[in-house]
């Protein structure tokens, strides 16, 4: 059980709390889950419209000067060359298995600073394997998504709006210099805004002020899953590589050397054991993490991550499955939940938004 003393607390926990927010325990720091809304509300409020999240509990580990490029090329799979300043980038750090022991973001912020953005639990492990220093108390992120999040976004920063997808910009709001991602986690549209603590305040309130909706991290979970991104320690984590995850466009293959690559080529020259799929359920009893799938009466595999999809209206999953079996798309299988069967069939991915028939 984690102590709640241990935990980190956002620079704008008060304000979250006098938004109505319930806040829980998630990576070490004590966050909202959702607001007075709910969670479906604020997943549709991020699907139709837009909404801005508190992610402050992700990493930031910044790398200055002229050997900073290379540290990161070194030790994640993804090659910086395809990129530039100004740019942004997903990458992983593997294990030397192979598997991944974090997938995360690099924000390449001017020829020589990089904000690397780690997951919440893994900030001291990326550290560790890239040197550089932890900032991540020095700063609020703020996500802001949704189709209307640049339009909203523009009536308080039309700079910040501007940044394109997967670009990064520093830009000034009022007095304030911020740093500006286009990425998110969402499947949505919009940015990610790193400022200052002493300046997050006031531009939260801001966000919500241009009719940008507070969204916890319930709905940034179901929003994932509808656009079948992967969650460290489900979809990715021990064991589990970049090729079975079907992320193998992540990988530098042409580049030099980096932890895992030796095992990672093995892998791909004999083929993956098990493969990511994803599964459509009937009714609103949503799929759970640990569920096992079955077809045609046999052991396929396991849920890693299930739920109620607020747009689709039913269950979705993502889930691994024996890579040497067939199992094609539309395969009805069933996942056993809790004990009981639950009927399903294997879809194309991402489940949002859904495929033209």
């Amino acid at each position: 059980m984690t102590d709640p003393a241990s935990l980190k607390s956002s620079p704008l926990e008060a304000a979250h709390l006098a938004l109505g927010a319930k806040l829980v325990p998630f990576g070490g720091w004590q966050m909202p889950i959702a607001y007075a809304a709910g969670t479906v509300a604020e997943h549709q409020a991020c699907r139709r419209d837009a909404v801005v999240f508190d992610v402050s509990h992700l990493g930031t580990v910044r790398l200055e000067g002229p050997g900073a490029f290379d540290a990161l090329q070194s030790a994640f799979t993804n090659d910086l060359t395809k990129v530039a300043p100004g740019r942004a980038q997903y990458t992983h750090l593997l294990d030397d298995d192979g598997s991944v022991l974090d997938d995360l973001i690099i924000w390449w912020v001017n020829d020589e600073r990089f904000d690397v953005m780690p997951n919440a639990s893994n900030t001291a492990r990326v550290r560790g394997a890239i040197g550089g220093v932890d900032v991540t108390a020095e700063r609020v992120v703020l996500a802001v998504q949704g189709p209307n999040a640049r339009a909203k976004l523009a009536t308080v920063s039309a700079e910040a709006a501007a940044v394109k997808r997967f670009h990064v910009a520093e830009v000034t709001i009022g007095s304030t210099s911020v740093t500006v991602a286009g990425t998110g986690y969402t499947g949505e549209d919009g940015v990610e805004l790193a400022i200052p603590v002493d300046a997050a305040d006031r531009l939260f309130d801001a966000l919500l002020a241009a009719g940008i909706a507070p969204a916890g991290l319930g709905a940034r979970d179901t929003l994932r899953l509808e656009a079948a991104l992967p969650l460290h320690g489900h979809e990715l984590g021990a064991g589990i590589t970049p090729l079975q995850a079907g992320l193998g466009w992540v990988v530098g293959w042409d580049k030099g050397d980096f932890p895992g690559r030796e095992a990672l080529s093995a892998e791909r020259l004999h083929g993956v054991a098990r493969r990511l799929v994803g599964i459509v359920t009937e009714g609103r009893q949503p799929p759970r993490e640990g569920s096992i799938i079955e077809y045609q009466g046999a052991l396929m595999g396991t849920v890693t991550s299930g739920n109620f999809s607020p747009m689709l209206g039913h269950g979705i999953a993502l889930g691994f499955v024996d890579a040497h079996r067939p199992l094609d798309l539309g395969a009805e299988v069933t996942l056993v939940v809790r004990g009981r069967p639950l009927q399903g069939r294997v879809s194309a991915l991402p489940f949002w938004p859904p495929k033209e028939p």
